[in-house]
């Protein structure tokens, strides 16, 4: 029964959404670049840790504070508010939604369209978590309730409260706007 109500919930918001687009008040479409561009950002924090780390050139750990002090400028222009460790968690569900989608870009050129695909799928799922959190469409108490199966490979189409979140955020940014 709770399910079925956050569900009716998100449902509500969908109509609220499209409602707000109609008027024009709503296009997310620049948020959504910026949320690409953290996660660029993030990715190159990592690979001057790496990079450093490996040639033993401490000169790349200095450079990811100029990154991260850019990263974090940045974040908070789409994490206006949040309580708790929600601004963590929304940094680490872009990273984790990067590398995915890397991970499956390299699947999909080995010719592994199946696992490549489900990587997407999960991108895709941690990526709407993300707007999710910081549209407030969902609050962290919900997270636990993510279904299981909601991102089983098996799944043609995520049902569930993953199915809905992904419904909305497809509905709430669409990054053709001008």
């Amino acid at each position: 029964m709770e399910d079925q109500n956050l569900i009716q919930k998100i449902d509500q918001l969908v109509q609220k959404v499209d409602h707000m687009k109609k008027q024009e008040k709503m296009d997310l479409s620049s948020d959504q670049d910026l949320s690409i561009a953290i996660m660029n950002l993030v990715s190159i924090e990592e690979h001057f840790f790496f990079t450093g780390a490996k040639l033993d050139k401490p000169e790349y750990f200095d450079l990811i504070n100029e990154v991260r002090e850019m990263r974090k400028v940045l974040l908070k222009k789409i994490i206006k508010e949040y309580e708790g460790e929600v601004w963590c968690i929304s940094k680490h569900l872009l990273a984790a939604s990067m590398r995915l989608m890397e991970v499956g870009t390299k699947a999909l050129g080995q010719g592994n369209k199946e696992e490549a695909y489900d990587l997407f799928k999960k991108a895709y799922n941690l990526y709407s978590l993300f707007w999710g959190l910081n549209m407030k469409l969902i609050g962290t108490e919900n997270i636990k309730k993510i279904e299981d199966n909601a991102m089983n490979v098996e799944d043609k189409k995520p049902a569930g409260f993953m199915g809905k979140l992904g419904d909305l955020v497809k509905k709430a940014i669409d990054c053709c706007l001008e």
